[in-house]
């Protein structure tokens, strides 16, 4: 049974390699998606011209251009309402998620929001691309579900607390 990953040294707590693997397999994916979000994040809120309704690049000029061919134009509509305000939701969004997922603070829900961002910018701004896979929106949707569903068991905040929780007991 040692090659089914049941022999000694091969559990949770053993010191095999399988089981180191298994421990921080996640953990590459969560630093890329933390700094991701994080540079995201600053890039929006330092460039002026992002967070402007009208304008080159600006928010405004790019949901307008994205709004007949999205899944979803209800969804631009309503950014539309307030460029600028939804240009700051989505940075400040963007910057909550990475923050959380690097620290792994409230991973879960850092996780589920990421997902949720990854999830709109998909349904409006890249679901027109052709083929589907130019589009980098939905391979970051894909990326955030296992940090969802496993969240951040190790180097973070939240094994800090799940620990002295424990010890508590």
């Amino acid at each position: 049974m040692a090659g089914r990953g049941a022999g000694p040294g091969d559990g949770p707590h053993g010191g095999g390699l399988r089981a180191t693997a298994r421990h921080y397999a996640l953990l590459p994916l969560r630093i890329f998606l933390g700094v991701t979000f994080v540079y995201a994040a600053l890039d929006k809120l330092t460039d002026s011209q992002f967070l402007a309704a009208s304008g080159t690049g600006s928010i405004g000029e790019m949901m307008r251009g994205v709004r007949d061919t999205s899944a979803v134009p209800a969804l631009v509509d309503l950014a539309l309402k307030n460029p600028e305000g939804f240009g700051y939701a989505i940075a400040c969004g963007e910057l909550a998620v990475g923050i959380g997922t690097l620290i792994g603070l409230l991973a879960r829900l850092a996780a589920l929001g990421g997902a949720l961002i990854s999830l709109s910018l998909w349904l409006t701004v890249s679901w027109a691309s052709d083929p589907y896979y130019y589009g980098n929106d939905l391979a970051y949707l894909m990326a955030w579900l296992p940090l969802v569903l496993a969240g951040a068991p190790y180097f973070s905040v939240d094994a800090a607390l799940a620990a002295r929780r424990r010890r508590r007991l």
